[in-house]
């Protein structure tokens, strides 16, 4: 696999100029949509295969092959695409947007067609297995304050559930579901009993939810807010109250200078966590954000395994592939700043990165 590039990564958190070197060798897709960047998926199947949605109202489903992306295919909505995921068994491409479809794209045939529809935009989905059965289905999110369960074959959803709230974010491991709303709602979903939610808490975090993320082994998931924050949150209150915690990531220090006598003070620029995403193998997990930074945690250590050097755009969202040799990032506009920070030179990129031990795997207790 000439992916693979050669571990030149120290380990802990590395200074600028040798996070500059592990990104040398990154993969770039150049101008991979027409627009924003709003979420990248891996197939559960194959290890270089990805879709891509973005504010161009498109769905792309990229390869990389001898270190060279290739765009496979495209299908169309009619607004703005917020979200897409691969089916387990990598056949089907569902997709969400400022339409209000639910889309699904058979890669097999070429084909897409509208499978469901929320009174508003449908902000994420994921395919999750419900039930004692472990029957696959497609669960959606919007902002019309519903989740819905889909089976792929019925016009109708076989469930749905009211939030507290819009749908911000949402994310799921074994029968783990937690979605977070708008006013800080965070809902905690046992999906044996999926049509019931099993408690809703409020976010410890102070600010507006913005990412959310499970953990792989499916009892707890990470928050990340506006503010540069991140919470590690566990499903079991006592496990909570011995494990949780928060921190403080993707925030600036920059010397400002003062008027009364020039005198110069350090200021503190707070950026939103974007995105989050958990190794598949060892656990860890990685967070993105506005500053146009990315970084790799170990939340059992409380430890930053590797920090990255600003890429001088927002980071709107990241995802590892299926066996976590693969770290993909987008450079995009975010929105964080509304419509007035988007300009027409904003970058619109996707990088590859090849994941290095040092940088991922947990690091033994001394």
């Amino acid at each position: 696999m000439s992916f693979y590039r050669s571990n030149t990564s120290a380990g802990g958190v590395t200074p600028t100029l040798s996070a500059d070197k592990d990104l040398a060798n990154d993969i770039v897709i150049n101008n991979p949509a027409e627009d924003s960047i709003s979420d990248i998926a891996f197939s559960p199947q194959q290890e270089f295969l990805f879709s891509v949605s973005s504010w161009d109202k498109k769905v792309r489903i990229w390869d990389v092959n001898g270190g060279i992306a290739q765009g496979r295919a495209e299908y169309q909505h009619q607004a703005p695409v917020l979200t897409t995921r691969w089916s387990t068994d990598g056949t089907k491409v569902a997709s969400g947007g400022c339409d209000n479809a639910v889309m699904l794209y058979d890669v097999a045939s070429g084909q897409s067609q509208q499978i469901g529809a929320h009174d508003s935009a449908v902000k994420c989905l994921r395919f999750v297995q419900c039930g004692p059965t472990n029957t696959e289905c497609l669960v959606t999110g919007s902002w019309d304050k519903t989740v819905k369960y889909w089976d792929l074959r019925q016009p109708q959803p076989v469930s749905t559930l009211v939030m507290p709230e819009r749908v911000y974010c949402m994310d799921s491991k074994q029968k783990l579901l937690v979605v977070g709303t708008a006013e800080r709602h965070i809902v905690v979903i046992d999906l044996n009993n999926p049509g019931t939610i099993f408690k809703t808490t409020t976010s410890p975090l102070k600010w507006q939810t913005r990412s959310v993320a499970c953990y792989i082994e499916g009892n707890g998931f990470a928050i990340g807010s506006i503010e540069g924050r991140c919470a590690i949150q566990y499903v079991d209150d006592q496990e909570q109250r011995k494990s949780g915690f928060s921190f403080k990531c993707h925030r600036v220090q920059q010397q400002a200078t003062g008027a009364a006598g020039g005198r110069t003070s350090t200021e503190s620029h707070v950026y939103p966590v974007n995105s989050i995403v958990f190794h598949p193998v060892y656990g860890t997990f990685a967070t993105a954000g506005g500053d146009g930074s990315f970084h790799f945690w170990d939340k059992n250590q409380r430890h930053r395994l590797k920090g990255f050097p600003s890429l001088k755009a927002s980071i709107p969202v990241c995802n590892f592939n299926r066996s976590g040799a693969v770290f993909a990032y987008a450079l995009s506009y975010d929105w964080h700043q509304g419509h007035m920070g988007n300009r027409q030179d904003y970058p619109n990129v996707i990088r590859l990165h090849a994941t290095t031990e040092e940088e991922v795997k947990e690091k033994k207790k001394r």
